[in-house]
């Protein structure tokens, strides 16, 4: 029997051992075939860069999720960072003689993203090299970075979808009355909108002032640049625009120089052929992955001096969240800390360039993540560059800095705070038939229970914790900006505004992209010559395959986006209200431009 149990004991032993190896040999596997994936190749004489609009455009390329590398699911669109990149060492190389834009299922990009990547595109044309657009149907935001093209063709039976742009905003206060859930609302700022959907059945007056202002103002300034590069005036694309140019055959597309003309996608490569006077057999095409990758391995400056530009992109949490519809888009507290913390102390760091692209968040989280910027400020220069969103915790996060530069489609500011406390009493007691029963110590030890209402006593101490932050904030922005802080309250009170709106106010000042950000940058540290190094540093496929939030996949993620459309934000809407922290410093809405 003892020897039994001693074989059996060794069996199950060797098992497990036997396992263990073959699970690290086949974890090194995986991560060698990924690697092998990712090797860079070398760009090849009479090449074209494809650029295929796929996906959501984001500040900065996301990691992809290791199964989907091995699996092939799903291709991640580079972001803006990578794509800008790739351009400007596609105007220098002489083996590569154009660009080809694909217009595809592009599910969406901030104005101000598509703004930067289009005018790199303009620069790009600036070598003499040909830009070649083309698509099965443009959306608006695919047809916008495409007008730039020398040449714009669609499919015979294609559409272009130039509408206009509409901000639509779901309002919940009927549907959770009828499952017996109020929203309890605190808030300091008349146009901080973010909790009417809880408050009211339809759009305010000041809400609805706010969004026609910046509306207009961002549509106005696409139309202008479209019209430019179509070769008509704004005028005439606008009357285009509201004769249902959507629904139109491409026979008057063509007529009216929406595009130039017409091919199945297929006729495609001779068309490229033509442009460059050459045989459809005898040009390559390379992506933009890979020419950023070969940009990225040229030499670097020996000088030692390092500047760094550190991306903040998305909502701001405290830490981590594991809710499937946060998808990459977080600036994590405690991470961000650390990073800006390890920033401020490397002397190879001669200033920093803080890329945020947030509507805010966590007010907590965004005071911590200022007290960081204020360290750096302490030590070396720092610049911040503003994406699609910098506003409310976004812009809290940006205050500080020594220069503050934005696109003029920028949408910041919304200087406010508020907080939401869901009671389901209701829910709970009347609908359900579960009773609630309490037992506390003190007066307060309750308070913000689901299951109970405020008290007036309550709601009052709620308002004087709002007020304060609302005091903080404000007095964050005003020794930052140097204005007073009545200025700051009076342009605050939550409302937004575009970038060209905030250099008239003083909250940026200047108008431009990240490599002007850089260039300011470099001017207040003195140093000419550097490397620009990007932090967070991208993860390796070991460390994703280990990390525990590496189940949030990005493929998934844009499908399930793509599913739910507008629903999917308001998910994302729900889920802030009733989030981590009780202070709320956020844009009033997941914005949707119809790009």
């Amino acid at each position: 029997m003892k020897d039994f149990l001693k074989y059996t004991l060794a069996t199950i032993v060797g098992i497990i051992v036997v396992s263990i190896v073959i699970s690290i040999f086949s974890l090194l596997t995986l991560a060698g075939m990924a690697s092998m994936g990712a090797v860079t190749e070398s760009i090849a004489d009479n090449s074209v860069m494809v650029i295929k609009l796929n996906g959501t455009l984001t500040d900065h390329t996301t990691e992809q999720n290791p199964i989907d590398q091995l699996t092939g699911n799903g291709e991640v669109m580079p972001g803006l960072n990578d794509m800008i990149t790739a351009i400007k060492s596609a105007k220098e190389n002489d083996k590569i003689k154009g660009i080809y834009i694909e217009s595809g299922d592009f599910s969406g990009a901030t104005p101000a993203l598509l703004t930067e990547l289009r005018n790199a595109l303009l620069d790009f044309k600036t070598s003499g090299k040909f830009i070649l657009a083309y698509g099965d149907n443009y959306t608006q935001g695919t047809y916008y970075l495409s007008s730039v093209a020398d040449s714009v063709v669609i499919n015979p039976e294609g559409m272009v979808e130039w509408v206009g742009m509409a901000v639509q905003t779901m309002y919940y206060k009927k549907i959770l009355e009828k499952i017996g859930v109020k929203m309890q609302v605190v808030k300091v700022g008349t146009y901080k909108s973010a909790v009417e959907p809880f408050m009211l059945d339809d759009i305010s007056d000041a809400n609805r002032e706010q969004i026609e202002t910046f509306s207009s103002e961002i549509w106005g300034r696409m139309q202008a640049d479209v019209s430019a590069s179509r070769g008509m005036t704004a005028d005439e694309l606008n009357t285009l625009t509201n004769s249902g140019l959507v629904l139109k055959q491409t026979a008057y597309l063509v007529k009216n120089k929406i595009v130039d003309k017409t091919a199945y996608s297929d006729e495609v490569p001779q068309i490229i052929a033509n442009m460059m006077g050459v045989d459809k057999d005898d040009y390559h095409t390379t992506t933009v992955a890979n020419v950023a990758a070969n940009a990225n391995n040229t030499p670097k400056s020996m000088s030692g001096d390092i500047v760094a530009v550190y991306y903040a992109e998305g909502d701001i949490v405290q830490s981590s969240s594991q809710f499937s519809l946060a998808g990459n888009d977080e600036i994590v507290g405690e991470e961000a800390i650390r990073d800006l913390r390890n920033l401020a102390d490397d002397d190879d760091v001669k200033a920093v360039v803080l890329r945020v692209n947030s509507p805010g968040g966590s007010a907590y989280a965004s005071e911590q993540i200022w007290h960081q910027v204020m360290n750096i400020k302490a030590k070396k220069p720092i610049v911040v560059s503003m994406g699609g969103y910098a506003a409310s915790g976004g812009y809290y996060i940006s205050c500080a800095a020594n220069w503050i530069v934005a696109q003029p489609t920028t949408l910041t500011g919304s200087i406010g705070i508020f907080g939401t406390f869901p009671d389901a009493s209701e829910l709970v007691k009347d609908k359900l038939g579960i009773n609630v029963a309490v037992v506390k110590t003190n007066e307060y030890s309750d308070i913000g229970s689901p299951f109970r209402p405020f008290s007036t006593q309550e709601h009052e101490l709620m308002q004087e914790y709002i007020n304060h932050g609302y005091d903080l904030f404000t007095r964050r922005c005003a020794d930052g900006r140097g204005l007073s802080q009545d200025s700051i309250k009076v342009i605050g009170e939550g409302r937004v505004w575009t970038g060209v709106h905030a250099i008239d106010l003083g909250l940026v000042d200047q108008l431009g992209s990240l490599d002007d950000a850089v260039n300011k940058a470099k001017e207040l540290a003195g140093i000419d010559k550097c490397t620009i190094a990007e932090y967070p540093a991208q993860k390796s496929f070991i460390e994703q395959l280990l990390d525990k939030t590496t189940s949030k996949s990005t493929y998934a993620e844009e499908q399930l986006h793509l599913m739910l459309g507008d629903y999917y934000d308001a998910i994302r809407t729900v889920r802030s209200a009733t989030g981590q922290d009780h202070l709320q410093a956020a844009l009033p809405f997941y914005f949707r431009f119809n790009l």
